[in-house]
Parts: structure tokens; C-alpha cells; sequence
């Protein structure tokens, strides 16, 4: 029987993890996602995801596993972004950005078996090449599977591997992965 996936499971699964050891947690927001470094108002450092949404905490967690020591004492990292509306030139510098968060939120999908599939995030901006940037990220997948996959994202996709009762990713499957959106 496969468990139905519920964003309070990656909840459970992120503070197992990394309430102890890193001093956060994950939480359900209610408007735009956003990272909040602990202090007066709050012990934990918080990865805030956007309405419930379970692929959008899949996304945030992604995120944190890339930031640096220093980035997550910065509110929400002190990342450049560009809201929904960008030109070629940003829309491209968004994609350069997004890679290898978007390639561990693609990890982190098949370690839970749910679907994934890019954020071009720009719907009123640019036409953007979906496949093109589907493929991007993929090779960013597979140069972490070949070199080194970041510390924190491999322990959090081993414990969804485990949660979820699946088996870890091989390079083969990742290698077959579609880039057809």
C-alpha cells in the first residue's frame, strides 16, 4: 500500500532531520514562500512554503539545501529574484539560478514517487522553452549524481526514500529520466 502524500508528512520527515541538528524546521505558510533565520521572535530557523502545497515545500527545502552557512543567517538568503513578468535576460539569469534547486526538487520527487516538473515561474513574462529548461536541470541532476549531491539534500532524500518505503534513485534511473514536457 503506498502512503498518500501530504505536506505535513515532509513536514515530519524535514524536523526528524534537521530540527536538531541544523536548528529548523519546515512550515506551512499561507501566502509566498520565503526563509526566516532564527531570532527574537522565533528559536528555529523556518523554511516557509507556499499554501500548503506540497510541491512548493519540496521547492523551498531545495532551496535551503543549497544555501550556504552564511546565506541562512540572511532572510531568505539574500537571493536575487525577479517576480513573473521578466525579459529574456532575467528569465535566463532565473533559469542559471533555479538549476540546482530545481535538480534536488526533482530528487526529491522521485525519493517520495511524486510527479515534477519545472518552474519556469514567468507566466506573464517571455514564452519560455519549458523542455529546454526541463533538460537543464536534468544535466544539473545527473553533475550531482556524478560528483557530489549537497550533504543536507542527500540525508533529507535518503529519509524520504525511507518514509515513502522507496528505493534510492540509481544514476541509471535518473539517466532515463524524460525532459518531454
Amino acid at each position: 500500500m503506498t502512503k498518500q502524500h501530504h505536506y505535513q508528512q515532509l513536514i515530519d520527515v524535514f524536523n526528524q532531520c534537521f530540527k536538531n541538528t541544523e536548528n529548523t524546521i519546515l512550515v506551512a505558510g499561507e501566502d509566498e514562500p520565503y526563509y526566516c533565520p532564527a531570532g527574537q521572535q522565533h528559536a528555529h530557523h523556518r523554511v516557509v512554503f507556499a499554501h500548503g502545497f506540497y510541491a512548493s515545500a519540496l521547492h523551498e527545502i531545495s532551496h535551503w539545501c543549497i544555501a550556504g552557512r552564511v546565506r541562512r543567517q540572511i532572510f531568505d538568503y539574500g537571493y536575487w529574484y525577479e517576480p513573473d513578468g521578466r525579459d529574456e535576460r532575467q528569465q535566463q539569469a532565473f533559469e542559471q539560478v533555479e538549476r540546482k534547486p530545481q535538480a534536488l526538487e526533482w530528487l526529491f520527487s522521485l525519493c517520495a514517487g511524486t510527479n515534477f516538473q519545472v518552474s519556469v515561474d514567468n507566466l506573464s513574462g517571455i514564452e519560455v522553452d519549458r523542455a529546454a529548461f526541463t533538460a537543464a536541470v536534468k544535466d544539473q541532476l545527473l553533475r550531482f549524481y556524478r560528483t557530489k549531491i549537497p550533504t543536507r539534500a542527500e540525508v533529507f532524500a535518503k529519509a524520504l526514500c525511507h518514509y515513502y518505503n522507496r528505493p534510492w534513485p540509481t544514476l541509471d534511473k535518473v539517466e532515463q529520466l524524460s525532459t518531454q514536457v
